[in-house]
């Protein structure tokens, strides 16, 4: 990808934060910049705003990103955007299920978007937790992640961003088998807590992945959520201030959440490039 020539890639950012402030778009954006500044890319970059202006993609661009967002991911359904939100989805599956069209659509699906896909697809149950899920966190990884692109350059746990009221928990093997889909990853195991572990990446299908957790924050965003009065209750409450102590001590390590910021979006990127150069 570092010839003379730039290659043009067209990629859509799908907004569902409904207008609430947030570092999330700041973070995907930025990753998206230097990315194709290191890889010499010409990238067109469109955001849509999905629950707001009820805006989605058509099928004219090579890469789809979905970000998080606020709110309910059970009380949206039958709204909308929500209703041309998944037709947006429908229309990516039915273009990558036709043979006939060689320059497959690539996907990702994050948090707030990744809860939707879950519970549209029928993978897994999507349920309120008992508490705010909030700050950075091991993830562990499955054995279909050994073969996963997007995990290349990571550690086995490696760490993130959870940010969430919801989660993925209940996978319908039946389901994920029937669609191809796998579970690649999955939040700590706590032995001492009688709760059923989250389900926290799926590849769905061969072009379409998603994460439960914020591959894209980096520690400028993370500090300031931190030092917010309610976010450092949220930690506090749950895990203790010595956890907020070491999450804070731990934004500016190059083996946490710098790494996974600095691996997964662009190993995504990467590995949709790479098949776009292949199949055009």
């Amino acid at each position: 990808m570092n010839g003379q020539e730039k290659k043009r890639i067209s990629i859509a950012l799908l907004d569902l934060y409904e207008g609430v402030p947030n570092e999330g778009m700041r973070c995907i954006k930025e990753i998206i910049d230097h990315w194709k500044k290191i890889n010499k890319l010409d990238v067109q970059l469109q955001v849509f705003d999905v629950r707001i202006n009820q805006e989605v993609p058509s099928t004219d661009f090579d890469i789809y990103i979905s970000s998080g967002g606020p709110g309910s991911p059970l009380d949206s359904e039958g709204s909308e955007w929500e209703k041309k939100y998944l037709q947006w989805v429908h229309e990516i599956l039915n273009w990558n299920n036709d043979p006939l069209r060689f320059n497959k659509k690539h996907v990702f699906f994050i948090c707030h978007s990744y809860q939707l896909a879950c519970r549209h697809f029928e993978v897994a149950s999507v349920t309120r937790r008992k508490s705010t899920a909030f700050g950075v966190f091991p993830v562990h990884m499955l054995d279909d992640a050994d073969t996963e692109p997007i995990f290349e350059g990571l550690p086995d746990p490696f760490y993130a961003v959870d940010s969430r009221d919801y989660q993925v928990i209940k996978p319908n093997h039946g389901k994920l088998r029937k669609m191809g889909a796998s579970i690649l990853s999955i939040e700590k195991d706590r032995p001492h807590v009688p709760l059923e572990r989250a389900v926290m990446a799926i590849r769905f299908n061969r072009y379409m992945i998603g994460t439960q957790f914020h591959p894209e924050a980096d520690a400028t965003g993370m500090t300031m959520y931190l030092l917010r009065d309610d976010k450092k209750k949220t930690v506090i409450d749950n895990h203790g201030e010595d956890k907020w102590h070491s999450m804070i001590h731990g934004l500016n390590d190059p083996g946490k959440i710098l790494l996974t910021n600095s691996h997964l979006l662009p190993n995504f990127l990467n590995h949709a490039v790479e098949e776009i150069a292949v199949t055009n």
